[in-house]
């Protein structure tokens, strides 16, 4: 009669999908990858019903040593491909410069994540990228902690299909809504080793950028965030504070003045890209005569019923080549993509995020409890973002009463301020937060360079 572990091991391996592969190349990209990308499925939920998707893309460094991170991407519904491919987190780019119509063609990234770390891309949950439900219960339901519950199966079953890694220091990493997630499959995997559930794994710690966290403090800051911006003058911003009395979120409508003030606050930041302030706001003319305008962060509309454009000269416009690329049947069929289980592949999938249920409002309680585990936690916040302003990611982070190790101060790269840094302890729990200076909501993307510095430094526990 075998052990008990080694039933649950061999239980476990057997329910583990090996529907993986190994590509060598791309539509898009001269010659073979000058890295290893693996792609594949994952059965995770009753009976292996959703198939998540991942690309898994091992360290250009030292693969064996490295830390191995599970990237997520926000939304929720936003595919790991935009991170991969957007964010620079992965090794590839679109070239636009030699892109042209219908052929998007792809070169390297000199400031990919996986110069220093394994990383899995991960699709999900389920109805994001190339995931998918055999059938139609598979896709009820879902919520953040269905989401986190999926993903936490996915990463116990990638483990066992890749024992190799198993040592390997690990990280849970994402941003933007991934702050709701990331923090209970945090939770889920040192409740599981603690447990004695299989595989154990090395979680060291985790990694969040510009995090949704409690919606009312996340977006209750956008307004002390618009004042220090200069976006607002001082006589509304003061107006607002004792008409609001600092909410304004939940406004009690009866309060008119509060409600007035809100009205011109709304006119004075209708026309501002709340992702980086920055940069310019950018609609077309929409392709459906019922509408007057489109707005090409809308991702529910046809990206490829819109006239081609030769150079795009707005950051929203980069995101058309990944339609392009990501629904061709020849890029599918060199990802292995199953043929039939999708019917059009969307970068962020509005569609699910209608359907689905946001059941944790606020994941700071998570953030509280993994204190005691004694983790390397990672905050960084672009300093532009006006969609999760850093304001509020520092005002959670103090409501930890955590102690001060170092204050705010510079760090550096290439001689030039890079960001700000804090630094924050509890006997062995370590939380570094940082700002990205230019950057806006998925900071990497507008700062490659800083943001690999800035990754590289913390898992060589070098200072920022």
């Amino acid at each position: 009669m075998l052990p008990q572990v080694v039933l649950v091991l061999v239980v476990l391996y057997v329910n583990t999908v090996s529907s993986t592969s190994i590509i060598n190349t791309l539509p898009g990209f001269s010659g073979d990858l000058p890295f290893k990308l693996e792609t594949g499925y994952v059965g995770v939920g009753d009976l292996d019903d959703v198939q998540l998707f991942y690309y898994f893309i091992e360290s250009e460094g030292s693969p064996e040593h490295d830390p191995l991170v599970l990237w997520l991407t926000g939304g929720p519904g936003c595919s790991g491909f935009s991170a991969l491919v957007y964010e620079s987190i992965g090794p590839l780019s679109f070239d636009y410069a030699n892109s042209t119509g219908n052929k998007p063609q792809l070169k390297l990234n000199p400031f990919s994540w996986t110069k220093v770390a394994n990383i899995i891309f991960i699709d999900a949950p389920v109805g994001t990228g190339y995931s998918y439900a055999r059938t139609w219960e598979g896709y009820s339901n879902m919520s953040d902690t269905l989401s986190a519950a999926e993903t936490y199966q996915f990463l116990r079953k990638w483990l066992m299909d890749h024992p190799k890694f198993l040592n390997n220091p690990l990280y849970i990493a994402g941003d933007s809504y991934s702050g709701i997630v990331l923090p209970i499959i945090v939770q889920e995997i040192s409740d599981g080793n603690e447990d004695g559930r299989h595989p154990p794994m090395n979680i060291q710690g985790y990694v969040l950028g510009n995090p949704a966290t409690d919606v009312d403090v996340d977006y209750n800051y956008r307004v002390p965030f618009a004042f220090r911006k200069a976006l607002i003058s001082d006589e509304l911003y003061q107006l607002m504070k004792r008409n609001c009395k600092g909410e304004y979120i939940n406004v009690d409508p009866n309060n008119a003045l509060c409600v007035d003030d809100l009205d011109q606050y709304n006119e004075c930041i209708a026309d501002i890209n709340t992702a980086q302030i920055l940069e310019p706001l950018c609609t077309v003319s929409s392709p459906n005569p019922m509408e007057s305008e489109w707005d090409p962060n809308d991702l529910s509309v046809n990206i490829l019923s819109l006239p081609q454009l030769s150079r795009p000269w707005c950051r929203s416009y980069n995101y058309f080549f990944s339609y392009i690329w990501a629904n061709d049947k020849t890029v599918q069929a060199a990802l292995h993509v199953r043929e039939g289980s999708i019917e059009d592949w969307q970068r962020c999938n509005k569609s699910l995020s209608a359907s689905y249920t946001s059941d944790v409002s606020s994941s700071l309680v998570f953030h509280q409890n993994l204190i005691k585990k004694g983790y390397r936690v990672l905050i960084y916040s672009g300093d532009h973002d006006m969609v999760i302003p850093y304001l509020g990611t520092v005002a959670w982070i103090e409501s930890l009463n955590l102690t001060v190790e170092s204050r705010w101060k510079p760090w550096f790269v290439n001689g030039q301020i890079a960001g700000y840094k804090v630094e924050y302890t509890y006997e062995k729990y370590q939380l570094t937060f940082t700002t990205i200076k230019g950057g806006g909501h998925t900071a990497p993307e507008y700062r490659p360079e800083e943001c690999l510095a800035m990754i590289s430094r913390w898992f060589a526990f070098y200072p920022l």
